[in-house]
């Protein structure tokens, strides 16, 4: 379980090819903390760490993960979100995630808006439908609140924090991001639609 608040950036420098599948190598800056079997979201996928070594973690990336995420698309010296699992007892700021990306989105805007940054995901209808104007969706890990739907993509506006705190500033139009629905979103319309006479 996760909350969308990112700890730092890592940075991607190496990627094993092992079939239909990878190993990726990422400088992440808390490494002496992380251990093997640990988990951690990249760039809001739920990754199992494989290896740790002196300034860098590696994991194995399913074939799965790949077709789902955007991590395949990836390229050396990219930065990455990273997050660890949420801990029993920590304060919960964002809102709960479970690594699971959904399907994946596009960037459409970042632009500079007096101090924030104006961002626009062009969404699929599969996570259109869980959004709402105020709640919550992850962008690439991020935990982020929609202030505007149109009728294909959520708008958020960045605050500088997150923009420098997370891998935002360097991003650019055309990026394809990860995104997680709400599982509150999700769980609602499982139940209601059992109820739903056929």
């Amino acid at each position: 379980m996760f909350t969308g608040l990112v700890e730092s950036t890592g940075t991607l420098t190496h990627v094993e090819e092992k079939g239909e599948q990878s190993r990726i190598t990422i400088l992440v800056p808390f490494h002496a903390e992380v251990a093997v079997g640990d988990s951690i979201a990249i760039n809001g996928c739920c990754l199992t760490a494989a290896e740790v070594g002196d300034g860098f973690v590696q994991f194995d990336v399913l074939a799965q993960t790949l077709k789902v995420t955007s991590l395949g698309e990836l390229s050396m010296g990219d930065k990455v979100n990273l997050e660890r699992a949420l801990r029993a007892g920590d304060r919960l700021g964002g809102h709960f995630m479970q690594g699971h990306v959904d399907t994946t989105g596009e960037l459409r805007d970042l632009s500079e808006k007096g101090q924030d940054h104006r961002l626009e995901i062009k969404i699929p209808p599969s996570i259109h439908k869980y959004c709402i104007d105020k709640g919550s969706l992850a962008i690439d890990g991020i935990s982020l609140t929609i202030a505007e739907l149109t009728d294909d993509s959520a708008i958020f506006w960045i605050i500088p924090h997150t923009y420098t705190h997370t891998h935002l500033h360097a991003c650019a139009v055309g990026k394809k991001v990860n995104l997680e629905a709400d599982i509150l979103a999700k769980y609602t319309e499982k139940l209601l639609s059992a109820r739903t006479p056929s």
